[in-house]
């Protein structure tokens, strides 16, 4: 019987590293909060595109909206792990998060929503893995294919789409910054209709985009990939 867990566990970690590999240079089919959001009768709007696809700017504002030390971390940002950390304790009424965006790509691919430890365990094993195999440079390409960007919309293309009725090759600096305002809570905090934290969060962003602009390492990622 040890023998049979065994061989079953050896095959289940072969494909699923076959599986990271593969996505390496292939968009995911469908993922479980995709699945989710087609059972939930939200839809899914995606359509999956080269970062020569994607406007500049639009991998820009996520970075200085969801992770400024994208470039720098190994997919961990260990200080504001225990800084939020700290937050739940004092307030357990309340859930601050610290996922950066390899975080939440392993997240969005591999695994389904929610809080719990076993899910918490297997997206620190999944970003340790994209970071090793994938690099940065396709980590945020995925996760701009990937993320949920309002209900039912997932990835810059559909959201460029839905929003400003063109593609996400287009978008200009102030359109990306809306749309990476958003997304603490895409179904929430809406680009269309513009809500109010939204239009106050994209000043935020845009400000933070002209502070990172100029990083050589930060270009190096939101320039990958253009010919």
């Amino acid at each position: 019987m040890l023998r049979i867990i065994r061989k079953i566990l050896i095959a289940l970690f072969v494909l699923q590293l076959a599986y990271i590999v593969l996505l390496r240079f292939v968009g995911p089919h469908i993922t479980l909060t995709q699945l989710g959001s087609i059972l939930e009768g939200n839809g899914c709007k995606r359509t999956h595109v080269s970062m020569n696809a994607i406007s500049p700017h639009a991998a820009l504002a996520v970075i200085a909206a969801e992770d400024q030390l994208f470039p720098d971390h190994n997919g961990f940002d260990i200080k504001s792990i225990q800084k939020a950390l700290k937050y739940n304790k004092r307030k357990p009424g309340r859930v601050r998060g610290a996922s950066t965006i390899s975080q939440q790509v392993a997240k969005n691919v591999f695994l389904w929503q929610g809080r719990s430890w076993i899910r918490k365990g297997l997206e620190v094993y999944f970003t340790f893995m994209i970071e090793l195999i994938w690099g940065k440079k396709r980590i945020i390409e995925v996760y701009l294919n990937e993320a949920e960007m309002g209900k039912g919309i997932f990835g810059v293309e559909a959201a460029s789409q839905r929003y400003f009725k063109h593609s996400a090759a287009k978008l200009s600096r102030r359109e990306a910054a809306l749309i990476a305002a958003a997304l603490p809570n895409p179904v929430r905090y809406t680009v269309k209709p513009l809500s109010p934290y939204v239009s106050r969060r994209s000043e935020w962003v845009m400000r933070q985009m002209n502070n990172l602009e100029s990083d050589p390492d930060v270009q190096a990622i939101i320039y990958a990939g253009r010919r």
